[in-house]
């Protein structure tokens, strides 16, 4: 596998990497919408021929310029993408033309107001439950008022056709993804989790889907290869855990290291951009629209009441990938998430009678000794 380390560090750098590319592409005539949450079906941005790009702040460095408008007890995640956004240290930020937002939570939206003073905003209204005909009808109705907006934006048509195009492309990127993250499951795993968070990161800043596809599906199929002839990084003692909760980012990849630092190996990812998301296919046999409220409404996200679907996906994959421990990351002030641990912990601990740790932090590094203590304590307990 001596040349699989390089493939996976280049994934992860594409974010860094991608500002030149995603000038070019601007300055060829692309159109580019930044998008913040999995709940934004990007099909219906790629079916206009434009591209939807992440721009979620995961860097500690804009907050203190964010707080001079914003709270200081906010989440990091809010405070980061608005630093950036007023700023103009985020190339993607700055380049989008659209940048889309959803409802996920009362930061969020308050946020997005005064982001729509620098941007052209567009805000998706998200249901409070993912239950019943009335939150199907205007989830549905949300995604055709974004089709329409993309359309008046950029001054195109987005055909039933494209739509399906575009969702055919989507699947099977989810569907290499799938493959690749699932490794996970092999006992031990072949890599470290850190090596499946930076390729699932990366993919989301490859432009040419085609070319991505080809890559991961030739770096899961060495992998296996080189695993099979015995080479592994990954300790057979190591204990398997599992990461759930608030999306991920560069700054918290302190955990993830922590963990794999201390004799844990992260074997699965049920964050936003994780099995939350990528896990679930749009169906191809229905009308499109129909097909995209299918799929956007029922993520697993802790800003729906009651979240039963999170329950039932955690405890299919605490069977599946055999986990020995999980662990709850929680963003400071990301209070939805915050109040569903008890639920977390007492399911985790009591009807699937394995170890749960809860973990509040934020995107600075000041508590990195704090976290190697506990992180260290709970995988030793195993």
């Amino acid at each position: 596998m001596n040349e699989l380390p390089e493939q996976i560090n280049e994934f992860g750098e594409k974010r860094r990497k991608g500002f030149v590319t995603i000038k070019n592409l601007k300055d060829e005539g692309k159109k580019v919408v930044g998008v913040f949450c999995a709940f934004t079906p990007k099909e219906v941005i790629a079916a206009a021929g434009a591209i939807p790009i992440g721009i979620c702040g995961t860097s500690e460095e804009p907050i203190q310029d964010a707080e001079k408008h914003l709270p200081r007890n906010l989440c990091p995640l809010i405070k980061s993408s608005y630093g950036f956004a007023i700023t103009n240290k985020c190339p993607y930020t700055y380049f989008s033309d659209l940048i889309v937002g959803e409802t996920t939570c009362d930061g969020k939206k308050k946020m997005y107001e005064m982001l729509g003073k620098i941007k052209s905003v567009h805000v998706m209204q998200l249901p409070q439950t993912t239950k019943g005909e009335d939150s199907y009808k205007l989830w549905k109705n949300e995604i055709i008022k974004l089709k329409e907006k993309v359309e008046k934006e950029f001054n195109v048509e987005i055909t039933e056709e494209n739509l399906k195009d575009a969702i055919k492309l989507k699947n099977i990127e989810r569907e290499t993804l799938k493959e690749f993250y699932e490794l996970g499951k092999m006992m031990p795993p072949p890599i470290l989790g850190m090596d499946i968070l930076k390729v699932l990161r990366g993919a989301a800043f490859s432009y040419d889907k085609e070319e991505e596809i080809k890559t991961i599906r030739n770096m899961t199929k060495n992998i296996k290869e080189a695993y099979k002839k015995g080479e592994n990084k990954v300790l057979s003692s190591a204990k398997r855990i599992l990461v759930t909760g608030c999306p991920l980012g560069e700054s918290t990849d302190k955990i993830i290291n922590t963990i794999e630092q201390n004799g844990g190996v992260v074997v699965c990812f049920e964050n936003c951009g994780g099995v939350k998301d990528i896990g679930f296919l749009v169906d191809e046999t229905i009308d499109p629209i129909d097909a995209l409220t299918s799929k956007y409404l029922n993520i697993a996200c802790s800003c729906m009441t009651p979240n039963d679907n999170r329950i039932e996906l955690l405890s299919q994959l605490i069977d599946e990938y055999k986990v020995d421990g999980v662990v709850d990351v929680i963003l400071q002030a990301c209070h939805t998430y915050n109040v569903e641990t008890y639920r977390i912990k007492e399911f985790v601990t009591k009807e699937k009678n394995i170890p749960y740790l809860s973990i509040e932090t934020d995107y600075s590094q000041t508590d990195i000794g704090q976290l190697k203590t506990r992180i260290g304590a709970f995988v030793e307990m195993i």
